[in-house]
């Protein structure tokens, strides 16, 4: 886990292999797309792991196919394993898509994929025949947020040769490529993007697919998703927004990068580029704001001062710590678990808000994940549960974070588990704070 603390140091601690999935990160993007399964090439075990773990978060089925590595085909190659796997897949699920992800295994073992696709393809075309997207995912290079990342490059590949006509309402569309986020944040994206009443495409869309409601019978592909035209249409747009990083290199025209909008700060950089694109304002978004705005005034006394740990993805943490400077908190730490230059990202959002605060300060709590229930537990300060994943509490995935309404949200979460705390420390407590 790469560490950032002040005075700047950084350094390599420990690492959960858990969060440094890459085919868990791709398959969330797969699963966010209209009519379409993810496919694992690797063995039957990177498959159950990546299903146990999401269906553990979002309390959804999941359904994940896999080429089902045995010991004989990491001898003699994976071709004829992915066949029968797309085979299958075509036949019990009839997909219009298929998101195939590598594997350690078949990375280390110099599986050639778009090869086999391609002579798929060829020996297989059928009227059935579903596109296909590749994701080369070792987990050995990299985390989720990579394979999530990689996966909507490839999705957004694979789509661009599509023939479609270019219509006057193509020119004004507004690409928004989701970073990983809980479903509530994707259907905040989408509540934003209506409200200035101009087409778009959000990718991946798994707020229904992830969420969904109760069936009746199973289905073995949930409604929703992203459509396969409306990212087609993708090319034809004049800008694309993304929260993923300047890493993340989307081949599409003008991308343009922003922090996650988690804070004041953040969401008025997301609704100033809406505007300068679209020409256009909300008054809708504009008393959220102020609602907000009146929020921290009621609470400022309750966090003024205080000191926080944040962990979690690269993105996430780095609009955490904004978000809590913003509001008066001194971050002591932030980690996450990437190779990236964490560090540098920082520094460009650097706040001047705080006074300096070191390491051996105590924090007053922690914010993240489930995974910090131990670290909270040893130090005897509370867990400020966001982010993914959620794994011991239900709703982790409808936890509402961007936006006005998300920054609403966490700020209330925050001041409400410190004044529970500190109740709870009483031996008598009080009812009115």
């Amino acid at each position: 886990m790469k560490v950032l603390t002040r005075p700047k140091t950084s350094f390599i601690s420990t690492r959960n292999a858990c969060k440094l999935c890459s085919p868990l990160g791709a398959c969330f993007v797969m699963r966010g797309i209209e009519n379409c399964i993810p496919l694992i090439h690797g063995s039957q075990g990177c498959a159950t792991y990546i299903r146990r773990y999401g269906i553990s978060h979002f309390r959804e089925p999941l359904d994940i196919a896999s080429s089902n590595f045995v010991e004989t085909t990491a001898i003699f190659g994976g071709r004829d394993n992915l066949f029968k796997a797309l085979d299958n897949v075509i036949q019990q699920y009839q997909p219009d898509a298929i998101g195939i992800t590598s594997t350690c295994l078949s990375e280390t073992m110099g599986e050639d994929v778009e090869l086999y696709l391609r002579e798929y393809a060829k020996l297989r075309r059928t009227s059935l025949s579903p596109l296909f997207f590749y994701a080369s995912t070792p987990s050995y290079r990299g985390t989720h947020i990579d394979g999530f990342n990689e996966a909507v490059c490839a999705v957004i590949k694979a789509t661009a040769n599509n023939e479609n006509q270019k219509t006057n309402e193509d020119k004004q569309r507004i690409n928004l490529i989701s970073p990983f986020v809980s479903c509530e944040d994707v259907r905040e994206f989408h509540r934003i993007l209506q409200a200035f009443d101009v087409p778009y495409t959000l990718l991946p869309d798994y707020s229904e697919t992830l969420d969904g409601v109760a069936w009746q019978d199973y289905q073995k592909i949930p409604n929703g998703g992203t459509t396969l035209a409306d990212i087609a249409k993708m090319k034809y747009a004049d800008t694309t927004i993304t929260f993923n990083g300047d890493s993340a290199n989307f081949p599409l025209n003008n991308v343009v990068h922003l922090p996650l909008p988690i804070g004041v700060d953040n969401t008025d950089k997301f609704f100033d580029t809406l505007k300068n694109i679209t020409n256009r304002e909300s008054a809708t978004m504009s008393y959220e704001r102020g609602r907000l705005i009146d929020a921290y005034f009621d609470g400022h006394k309750y966090v003024s001062g205080k000191r926080a740990v944040v962990y979690g993805d690269k993105m996430f943490v780095a609009a955490l710590k904004s978000f809590l400077e913003e509001i008066g908190i001194n971050v002591v730490l932030a980690a996450d678990g990437a190779e990236t230059d964490f560090e540098t990202m920082l520094e460009t959002i650097r706040s001047s808000r705080c006074s300096k605060t070191e390491l051996a300060d105590k924090p007053d709590f922690i914010i993240g994940n489930s995974k910090g229930l131990y670290l909270s537990r040893a130090l005897g300060i509370p867990l400020v549960r966001c982010g993914f994943p959620i794994h011991d509490r239900i709703g982790g995935h409808r936890i509402l974070h961007i936006g006005y309404r998300g920054t609403l949200n966490l700020f209330e979460r925050i001041c409400n588990t410190l004044i529970e705390y500190k109740q709870n420390q009483e031996p008598f407590g009080w009812t009115y704070v």
